[in-house]
């Protein structure tokens, strides 16, 4: 479930800032987790229930949702190898999720490095903090749909494959995702893909990354520095990790009467 937890917090950071609101259900199907880049994909929610009923039987109303979306990714990624960092806390849980400002907000795995620039300034991080934080994809895993364009008719040319593809990887891929499989799950992002490490940046710079938003981040100079440092050394990335993390966990956090401790995180209270 790292991989899943980590997820739900950057997902719930980009949409309305770390309000919980990713959390929230919608009786017709608007909120943000039925948004297309969510619906389906997202995974955590049982457990974040779980932690959550079992925070208000000990303290009841003082432990909000999006504090737990933050503390859960971090001790995903300490479960998995990665290096502990401290979470601030007092967040409050916001009223409102949008499956429009979903769509309209969090990255896409189809970008490229200045749109993926603009898209983090837009919360308030920069070009590195993008960097680092697509780090997180070294437990990432991924659906066949987010590759495939990438290995049959690039770009509209028939039989054409990404040339920024490591060939003999495309080659492996085409084994794992059949032209007509988008569904298929295609798996790890890098070879250590249960640990939290710098792998992912080798991957990267040998034209392994699986999104072409991983491919990106070696198309700019800024891009390919920040990569080559997190590859050649993994205290670095750790330490880079945690503060990129905390400066992302601080994104539009409400307080005071602003937002609520929600009482069940799938929904606002009722009184």
């Amino acid at each position: 479930m790292a991989p899943g937890l980590l997820r739900l917090h950057f997902h719930d950071c980009f949409v309305r800032g770390c309000d919980g609101s990713v959390l929230l259900d919608s009786a017709s199907h608007t909120a943000e987790k039925d948004a297309p880049p969510n619906f389906g994909s997202l995974r955590g929610f049982a457990e974040v229930d779980a932690i959550k009923a079992t925070v208000e039987s000990a303290c009841p109303g003082v432990v909000s949702c999006a504090d737990i979306l933050a503390l859960a990714a971090r001790d995903a990624v300490v479960k998995v190898g990665g290096k502990y960092w401290s979470v601030p806390l007092g967040r409050k849980d916001g009223f409102t999720s949008s499956l429009v400002e979903a769509n309209a907000s969090l990255p896409s795995p189809f970008s490229t490095f200045s749109q993926l620039v603009q898209n983090f300034a837009a919360v308030g991080l920069n070009a590195k903090d993008m960097v680092i934080l697509s780090g997180g994809h070294t437990i990432g895993q991924a659906h066949c749909a987010v590759v495939i364009p990438r290995l049959y008719n690039f770009n509209g040319v028939p039989g054409a494959t990404d040339p920024s593809l490591d060939p003999t990887f495309a080659n492996l891929l085409r084994t794992l995702c059949p032209s007509d499989q988008p569904l298929t799950f295609v798996g790890q992002m890098d070879a250590t893909n249960a640990t939290f490490d710098n792998k992912y940046f080798k991957a990267v710079q040998s034209r392994r990354g699986l999104f072409p938003s991983d491919a990106a981040l070696i198309t700019n100079s800024f891009g390919r520095r920040v990569v080559s440092i997190a590859a050649k050394n993994p205290g670095s990335f750790s330490a880079d990790f945690g503060k990129s993390m905390v400066k992302m966990g601080n994104i539009r956090v409400l307080t005071g009467a602003a937002g609520e401790v929600r009482r069940v995180c799938s929904a606002v209270n009722s009184n």
